[in-house]
C-alpha cells in the first residue's frame, strides 16, 4: 500500500498560470472570460471552509484533476477558499485518507470506492460525479501470444489484487470458461499482481507475458514492443465504463455543500475545456505529471494513452454496478448493497446551471 505524497499547496489561478508552458499561457482557462454571473466563489469570496483538501493519482486516467489543478480551473471556482491537493499511488491509501479527514474529495477508481462504501456500511463516502471512461487494455508480447485463446497458460500482470483491472481480467477469464483462484491468481492463467511502476520492467525482462492495465502503463508496454490484444472498452455497451469517479466524505458533503458544488463546477468546466482543447489539455496534463513525479511522458506513450481516455461528467452508474457484480462473481467481494452510493444532486444542479443534461444514478442514488 503506497503512502500519499506530501500535500502541496495549490495557489490561485493568477499565480498558477505562469507555471504553465508558454504555449498555454495565453490561451489557458484562466484567460477566458468569466460567464457565470451567479458564481459567487469566482468573485473571490471565501466559502464555508478556508481550505478544501482533494486527492487524486498522478495518472492520465485522472486527467480531470491533473488539468483542473494545473490550469487553476478548480481554484478559480473556489474563489477565496484555498485548494490543497495530495496525490496517491493506490486506491486503498486514498480511502484511508478520506476516512481520516486528510482529504475531503477525491478522484478514484470504482473498486476502491465500492470497497470503501461497503466497509463503512454506507457511512463514509458518496460518489458525486464521473470523471473518466476507458483507458484500459490487454497488452501482450506478440512473440508469445498472438490470439486471445493464447492467453491461457500465460503470465498476465494486473495492478493489484481486487483492483478495478484485476476484477475485469478475472471476469474476462471466467467468461472464457477458464478457472483461476482469485486469491492466489493461480490457474488456467497466472494472474501476477504487479505495481504499475514495475510492470514495464517485468514485461521487458520477460517475467510476464502481458498485462491488463490502465493508461499510461498500457502505452508504455506498447513502446517496449507490446501489442494491444484487447481494449476493454469493446466489452462494454457503447464502449463506455467508469475508470475514474469523484468521491466525497459524507461528513464533508453534509457540512459544506457549497464547497462540494464549487469543486464539481470546476470539474465540469475542466472536462469541457479538455474536450474543447484536447492538445492543450494533453500538454497541460503532462506538465502536471512532470511537476508531481519529476518526469513527463514521452510522446510515443502520451499520445496513444490520451486518445484512449474520455473525460465524462456522467458517473456511468450502471457500469459501477456491473463491476461490483464481476467482483462478486470472481469471489473477491460479497454481494454488496450499493443503494445510496451516489448523491448526484449537487452535480445535476451544476449541470443544469450550465445548460447540460442531468445524469442518472441507475437506482443507486441517495437513500
Amino acid at each position: 500500500m503506497s503512502a500519499a505524497r506530501p500535500a502541496r499547496r495549490v495557489l490561485a489561478a493568477a499565480v498558477a498560470l505562469p507555471l504553465l508552458i508558454g504555449a498555454l499561457g495565453a490561451c489557458g482557462y484562466g484567460s477566458e472570460k468569466k460567464d457565470d454571473k451567479n458564481d459567487v466563489a469566482a468573485e473571490g469570496a471565501k466559502l464555508s471552509v478556508d481550505t478544501v483538501k482533494i486527492g487524486y493519482f498522478p495518472n492520465i486516467t485522472h486527467a480531470t484533476p491533473l488539468v483542473g489543478d494545473h490550469e487553476g480551473i478548480l481554484q478559480k471556482e473556489l474563489g477565496g477558499t484555498k485548494l490543497r491537493s495530495t496525490t496517491f499511488n493506490a486506491g486503498p491509501s486514498e480511502i484511508e485518507a478520506l476516512n481520516a479527514g486528510s482529504i475531503d474529495i477525491g478522484w478514484i477508481g470504482p473498486s476502491p470506492a465500492i470497497n470503501g462504501y461497503v466497509k463503512s456500511k454506507g457511512k463514509s463516502l458518496r460518489i458525486i460525479s464521473g470523471s473518466a471512461s476507458g483507458g484500459v487494455k490487454l497488452v501482450v508480447n506478440p512473440d508469445r501470444i498472438s490470439s486471445l485463446d493464447d492467453v491461457k497458460g500465460k503470465k498476465i500482470a494486473t495492478p493489484q489484487k481486487g483492483n478495478t483491472q484485476d476484477v475485469a481480467f478475472l471476469n474476462w477469464i471466467a467468461e472464457k470458461g477458464w478457472k483461476v483462484d482469485p486469491q492466489s491468481g493461480k490457474g488456467d492463467v497466472s494472474v501476477v499482481r504487479t505495481d504499475n511502476k514495475v510492470t514495464p520492467d517485468a514485461f521487458k525482462a520477460g517475467s510476464v507475458d502481458g498485462a491488463w492495465v490502465p493508461e499510461p502503463t498500457a502505452s508504455k508496454l506498447v513502446a517496449e514492443g507490446g501489442k494491444v490484444l484487447l481494449d476493454e472498452s469493446t466489452l462494454w455497451p457503447d464502449k463506455k465504463f467508469v475508470i475514474t469517479n469523484v468521491i466525497v466524505s459524507q461528513k464533508f458533503l453534509d457540512a459544506h455543500p457549497d464547497v462540494v458544488e464549487a469543486v464539481l463546477r470546476g470539474s465540469v468546466k475542466t472536462n469541457a475545456w479538455i474536450t474543447a482543447n484536447p492538445d492543450k489539455a494533453k500538454t497541460s496534463a503532462n506538465a502536471a505529471l512532470k511537476g508531481l513525479t519529476g518526469k513527463e511522458l514521452p510522446a510515443e506513450v502520451l499520445d496513444p494513452a490520451w486518445r484512449g481516455i474520455a473525460v465524462t461528467d456522467d458517473p456511468l452508474a450502471s457500469t459501477l454496478q456491473a463491476e461490483a457484480d464481476h467482483a462478486v462473481k470472481a469471489g473477491l467481494l460479497e454481494k454488496p448493497d450499493l443503494s445510496g452510493i451516489y448523491d448526484l444532486a449537487p452535480l445535476n444542479k451544476v449541470l443544469k446551471a450550465q445548460g447540460k443534461p442531468s445524469v442518472d444514478a441507475a437506482n443507486l442514488g441517495k437513500r
